[in-house]
């Protein structure tokens, strides 16, 4: 056990919390709904398929305190935030409204880390299509009954996902083949990626939405200490990690799996973790790049693969947490990348988002159906995750949670992409009851394959089928 020193007697001592308790207490991310691969279930029983997954635990309950001065007390982090980002800024502006901020009467503002804007989140929102306009429908992945939120508006060229937030946290490489990077949590589409700092060809720079932060200033800092025994425990998060990983890749349904019959330590009630106790591992001063390091702390062991580009890299693990894509869809699952976040632009593979990313893919399937990736940067695919369990903390078991949805009580809302009802009513911005290329959100190159008839649209017969059978085999990373 590692002694506590005068000076952190005196921090906790300051920041209210008692010398034993954690100085980086995990807020739950309040999921409370089941997935399989693709749809909402009942919570599932143990040893049944999909049981341990992020609904079934449940941790500190997110608790705010709204001030009455445009301030919101954190009462589980010790972090006081302001209530409102306001206008978005470019990130030089707002690393220096920090130091001018008087929000409540306060001059002790700072941007913050990306772990402090991370315990934020919260995966009960939905994911919206980039192509999608905001309707009222939508809910984000931050509670916008405490704070102002405001989706990305279409009048000022944005879209509907661009609503991403500045942290100081900047990366120790670069992206996208040379730019200095700044990690960002998205609350609109629910993810951390890394996001041009400067200036990017004649856009200039990119603008961003500020959440000011005070208070705790030992948050996110972690304190590992080695069990000898297989196992690390995080004094500051009260968590105990498998200091191995799994050492293959897996889907999401093995992957729970894995974690159910897990024994170690002395221990057998691990599981697979959630999106904010899996980031709460990442640490953002390491990289393959500069350090020929996963983006973790050298007390754990990381196995290595070749990554899509042909490099040596960390791998990429799975988290219990589903990423929702309008109610009761939950086709993906969140996963954080300690090698790099890997994506094809400008023909060639590289690090488009950066070591300590958090992005989400389908759950199972064959990544050779994406052969360029997806999405604008062309994030590639990663289904078949490593897997490191988590046990301790405040995570209590749940055996029940909120009765299923209906398709009833679901209409009206964003339908699933893929198969049959709702393909064409997903992705039709403008309402014209087809798809046209620039509407489709899949690969680029797999429109034109469903484009049966060539005449530049997509109708629900043309819609890409449910995967198949021979589509669900595990295509594993290759190890080295």
């Amino acid at each position: 056990m590692k002694p506590i020193g005068i000076t952190s007697i005196i921090l906790m001592s300051l920041i209210g919390i008692s010398q034993g308790q954690p100085t980086y207490p995990i807020v739950d991310t309040g999921q409370e709904r089941c997935y399989d691969d693709t749809l909402e279930i009942a919570y599932p029983s143990k040893g049944a398929a999909f049981f341990g997954q992020d609904a079934q635990f449940q941790g500190n309950a997110p608790s705010y305190r709204d001030n009455g001065d445009g301030t919101v007390s954190d009462r589980i982090t010790g972090l006081m935030w302001q209530q409102d980002p306001g206008d978005k800024m470019t990130y030089a502006q707002a690393v220096a409204s920090a130091r001018t901020c008087r929000t409540g009467g306060y001059s002790d503002w700072r941007l913050p880390t990306i772990k402090e804007l991370y315990s934020l989140i919260q995966f009960n929102g939905d994911d919206p299509s980039a192509t999608t306009s905001e309707d009222g429908m939508q809910k984000p992945f931050i509670d916008n009954s405490v704070f102002a939120f405001q989706y990305g508006k279409e009048a000022d060229g944005d879209r509907i996902i661009d609503s991403q937030f500045a942290t100081c946290t900047k990366y120790v490489s670069t992206t996208m083949g040379g730019n200095e990077t700044m990690f960002g949590v998205n609350f609109a589409d629910g993810r951390i990626k890394g996001y041009p700092s400067g200036n990017v060809g004649p856009r200039g720079a990119k603008k961003f939405y500020a959440l000011y932060v005070r208070g705790n200033p030992a948050y996110g800092q972690n304190d590992f200490q080695d069990n000898r025994d297989g196992t690390v425990t995080d004094a500051a998060t009260g968590l105990t990690w498998q200091q191995a990983d799994s050492g293959s890749g897996m889907d999401w349904e093995d992957a729970l799996a894995y974690a159910n019959k897990l024994k170690l330590g002395g221990h057998n009630d691990w599981r697979l973790p959630n999106a904010k106790e899996l980031q709460s591992l990442v640490d953002y001063s390491r990289s393959p790049d500069t350090t020929q390091s996963a983006a973790m702390d050298p007390v754990f062991s990381c196995t290595a693969i070749t990554n899509e580009a042909g490099q040596k890299d960390a791998a990429c693990s799975w988290t219990g947490t589903t990423h929702q894509r309008g109610t009761g869809q939950g086709v993906a699952a969140v996963y954080i990348a300690f090698g790099r976040a890997m994506g094809s632009m400008r023909d060639r593979w590289m690090d488009v988002h950066g070591a300590g990313a958090q992005r989400s893919d389908p759950k199972a399937g064959d990544v050779s159906q994406y052969p360029q990736g997806r999405g604008p940067q062309g994030d590639a695919i990663r289904i078949n995750n490593f897997v490191r369990c988590v046990r301790g903390g405040t995570a209590t078991p749940k055996t029940s949670g909120p009765a299923v949805e209906t398709p009833a009580a679901r209409s009206g809302r964003p339908g699933p992409s893929g198969g049959s009802g709702g393909f064409v009513t997903h992705l039709d911005k403008n309402g014209d009851g087809k798809v046209s290329r620039q509407e489709f959100d899949g690969p680029s190159q797999h429109f034109p394959r469903l484009d049966k008839n060539g005449d530049g649209f997509l109708d629900e017969s043309e819609a890409p089928p449910p995967p198949s059978e021979s589509q669900m085999r595990v295509h594993k990373p290759r190890q080295g």
